[in-house]
């Protein structure tokens, strides 16, 4: 067992390689070992590319050693013509005795017959090795088939004293108000760069006329979601210019949606957010940070709707403004990064 941790862990290692691009694929990683060697590896590069079964065999340069190996998958291999063919044909085609997998896939089309196509064709399975780091790691493919909604992020920074912001009039011009620092904030873009979606409301959109883009950091723009009950955000703000896809929910549908801005008529009752987030599943999105303001984000604790909740608190004092919303959670870590103390939450 504590050789098949051993290589089960470079498994869960290679699948973090793919974070923020196989969604809403879960991240897989693949280890094949030949007598105490690795000859092969691979992981789930890019959704509706190869899985991480076929990259690794693929890198073995001498297949004929695939007879006598063990391949270590850090999810249940595939039975299913998706995408791609499925994975466990593909280990059985190529001869491999053992297989070793962390945990199985809860999808309703494979849960189980992955693992029983390989043992049926007299294939060794070991299962459950390191289940529960595997159950972390794609914690928001899990949530989407059990919850059938999106993994939810909240983010927001907040004063010394309190606040989320500062209290403003129609005169001030529409930006961010400064709470976090320069490296906190290229952490909130390192997260962006790694969920399927961002949300925020009409207040945050008016006043702050976000871009939501992952600026500071490396990888893809998280689709942006922008609630707006009366169309009240000026169509000139950055969230209309159409080089990031983007949805606005709203109650009257009087603009029209053009290739990267799409509107979607919704109900603002007590089943907004419920309704909204189905949807949102629909559109395979499996995660999303939702970044204020404080009625949105006071709206999913109290529902609670959220995940986990990420809590910038800074060395600023603003004496009035805005409350910060009030949240109440597993401290899971808690971090001081320069002028912010930065808390961690799961619900």
């Amino acid at each position: 067992m504590i050789v098949d941790e051993k290589y089960m862990r470079r498994c869960l290692q290679l699948a973090q390689n793919g974070k923020g691009f196989v969604s809403p694929n879960p991240m897989v990683g693949a280890v094949i070992v030949h007598g105490g060697k690795i000859i092969g590896e691979g992981y789930h590069r890019i959704y509706g590319k190869p899985h991480a079964e076929v990259n690794a065999i693929n890198s073995v340069k001498d297949k004929a050693l695939l007879k006598e190996s063990t391949i270590y998958v850090s999810l249940e291999p595939c039975s299913h013509y998706g995408k791609t063919p499925p994975c466990a044909q593909l280990i059985i085609d190529s001869g491999i005795p053992r297989v070793v997998v962390a945990c199985l896939d809860p999808y309703p089309a494979v849960s189980g017959r992955g693992v029983k196509m390989l043992q049926n064709a007299g294939v060794e399975v070991t299962l459950g090795v390191l289940e529960k780091e595997a159950l972390e790691l794609n914690k928001e493919f899990f949530t989407v088939q059990s919850k059938k909604r999106p993994y939810i992020y909240l983010k927001w920074a907040q004063t010394q004293d309190g606040f989320i912001d500062i209290a403003r009039d129609e005169n001030l011009i529409p930006q961010p108000t400064p709470i976090s620092n320069e490296f906190t904030k290229m952490l909130v873009h390192k997260e962006r760069s790694e969920v399927s979606a961002i949300m925020i409301g009409t207040n945050t959109a008016i006043k702050d006329n976000p871009s939501l883009t992952t600026r500071l950091w490396y990888g893809k723009n998280p689709i942006r979601i922008v609630l707006d009950r009366k169309g009240r955000i000026p169509t000139d703000y950055t969230l209309f210019d159409g080089k990031v896809e983007t949805i606005i929910f709203t109650e009257d549908l009087k603009d029209s949606s053009s290739e990267n801005v799409i509107y979607h008529q919704a109900r603002f009752d007590e089943h907004l957010l419920e309704n909204i987030l189905s949807f949102l599943q629909t559109r395979q999105i499996s995660s999303v940070l939702v970044e204020g303001g404080r009625e949105l984000l006071q709206s999913f604790i109290d529902k609670s709707l959220w995940d986990e909740a990420f809590v910038e608190t800074s060395n600023v004092n603003f004496k009035v403004g805005i409350k910060a919303p009030n949240i109440n959670g597993k401290i899971l870590k808690k971090g001081y990064w320069r002028t912010s103390e930065v808390v961690h939450l799961r619900f």
